[in-house]
C-alpha cells in the first residue's frame, strides 16, 4: 500500500537531533518493514511559535497551494497514497494537507502522537485548535503514545475513529552495548539533552539543586547535549567540585550509546517531556532510571522495575530516590538487568510493527464503515 507520511512539526528529513525527528523514521521503517511503500517530506513544516492571524492565514494559503500541486502530481503519475499518515500534530502544528488530502482521494486517514489542548480552545490559539479539532474528527485511526495524550483524544473516539496505544519504542542499527557489570567505585551518572530555552533548561536547573543535596556522596555526572543556552546550564553546576560534571558536549549517535554504557545510573528529570526516547536508549545498555513522573516518562519506563519515579516538582524525592539508588549498587544492577530486557524485548521496531498492522486494518475498516453511511441531509 502506499503511504504518504507527513509530519507538520518538524520537516523529516533536515538531519538535525532530536526524538521527534528519530520517532518519525522509525515509524517510517517499521512501516516499510510490513511491506508498504512509504513517501515521508510530503508537506511543509507547519510548526507557528507565535499565534498571529496573518501567519495562519499563510500557512493555511501555502497549504492549499500544495495540496492542488499534489493531486494534479498524483493524477499524471497515477502515484497518490492509498492511506494518509501524519505525525505529531497539535495546536502549533496542525495538518493541514491530511484532513483535506485523505478527503479529496477517499482514502484513510490516520494519525500518530496528536494532542488537544483544551485550554487553547479559547484565546490566541482558538483558530488553530479548530483546524486541529477537524482533523482529529476526520481520522480513522489514532495512535496514541502516552495516557496523557490518550486523554485528550478520547472525545474523539467513535464508531469509525479508533483509539490504540502505540507505547514509545526505539531501534538501533545493531545490538547495543551492554553496560559493564563491574560497579566502578565511584557512581557514574549521566544524562543527555539538549541545552535549549524552556523544558530542557528547567530539567538542567532540576539536576543542579537535587545534585547539591547529594554533595556528600561520591558520584560523578556525565552530560551529553549542547545547546544555545550552554553557558546558563554550565553555570547552574558551577557551585560543584572541580571533577563532578564532564562536559562532553554534542557527539554522534554511536557515541552516545556507547557513552552510555560506560555509566551506572540515567537520570534526567523530564520536566513536560512528550516521552523521551533517551530513557529507552539509557534502559537499553542495561541503566537503571531516575526521573520525575511528568509528561509522557511514564510511557517509557516500568515504574519500579526498570526506573524511580517521582512526583513531579518533588525535588527532595528526586534526591532521595537517588541517593537510595547511589547506595545500593545491587539494586541498581537489578534494575539495569530488568531495564536492558524491557527495552530491547517489548519496545523494540517488530512489537511497534505488529501495532501498525492491526492498526491500519482497523482505519481501512472504519474508513469503509464511515464512507458507506448515507450522506447527512443538510440542516434546514
Amino acid at each position: 500500500m502506499r503511504i504518504a507520511f507527513h509530519t507538520p512539526l518538524n520537516t523529516y528529513d533536515d538531519g538535525r537531533i532530536s526524538g521527534d525527528r528519530r520517532m518519525a523514521r522509525q515509524l517510517v521503517a517499521a512501516l516499510e518493514s510490513l511491506g508498504h511503500n512509504v513517501m515521508p517530506g510530503i508537506g511543509a513544516r507547519d510548526f507557528m511559535p507565535t499565534a498571529e492571524p496573518e501567519r495562519l492565514a499563510a500557512h493555511q494559503a501555502a497549504a492549499a497551494e500544495r495540496i492542488e500541486a499534489l493531486l494534479a502530481q498524483w493524477r499524471g503519475d497515477g502515484a497518490a497514497p492509498e492511506l494518509w499518515f501524519t505525525y505529531h500534530n497539535y495546536y502549533k502544528a496542525p495538518d493541514l494537507l491530511g484532513p483535506a488530502i485523505s478527503q479529496r482521494l477517499g482514502i484513510p486517514y490516520v494519525v500518530a502522537e496528536a494532542s488537544d489542548a483544551e485550554r487553547r480552545a479559547t484565546g490566541d490559539w482558538s483558530a488553530h485548535t479548530r483546524l486541529v479539532r477537524q482533523g482529529l474528527a476526520a481520522a480513522d485511526l489514532h495512535l496514541w503514545f502516552t495516557d496523557r495524550d490518550r486523554q485528550g483524544l478520547e472525545r474523539w473516539r467513535s464508531d469509525h475513529t479508533a483509539l490504540m496505544e502505540l507505547p514509545p519504542f526505539i531501534a538501533f542499527a545493531g545490538p547495543p552495548p551492554c553496560r559493564n557489570e563491574e560497579t566502578a567505585t565511584v557512581p557514574r551518572l549521566v544524562t543527555v539533552a539538549m541545552m535549549r530555552e524552556g523544558t530542557k533548561e528547567n530539567s538542567y536547573r532540576v539536576l543542579a539543586r537535587v545534585l547539591s543535596h547529594l554533595v556528600d556522596r561520591p558520584w560523578t555526572l556525565t552530560v551529553i547535549g549542547d545547546g544555545r543556552r550552554r553557558v546558563e546550564v554550565e553555570e547552574a553546576f558551577a557551585g560543584f567540585p572541580e571533577g563532578r560534571i564532564a562536559w562532553r558536549g554534542s557527539i554522534t549517535h554511536d557515541r552516545v550509546v556507547a557513552t552510555l554504557a560506560e555509566h551506572d545510573l540515567f537520570v534526567w528529570p523530564g520536566v513536560r517531556e512528550a516521552y523521551g526516547l533517551v530513557y529507552l536508549e539509557a534502559q537499553a545498555v542495561g541503566l537503571p532510571i531516575v526521573a520525575f513522573d511528568s509528561g509522557g516518562v511514564s510511557a517509557t519506563v516500568r515504574r519500579g522495575e526498570t526506573a524511580l519515579l517521582l512526583p513531579e516538582d518533588d525535588e527532595a524525592g528526586l534526591a532521595s530516590a537517588l541517593g537510595d539508588l547511589l547506595d545500593d549498587p545491587r539494586r541498581r544492577a537489578q534494575m539495569g538487568v530488568a531495564a536492558r530486557r524491557f527495552a530491547l524485548d517489548e519496545r523494540n521496531p517488530a512489537r511497534a510493527a505488529d501495532i501498525l498492522a492491526r492498526g491500519l486494518a482497523v482505519a481501512i475498516a472504519n474508513h469503509a464503515a464511515r464512507r458507506a453511511q448515507p450522506a447527512m441531509e443538510p440542516m434546514p
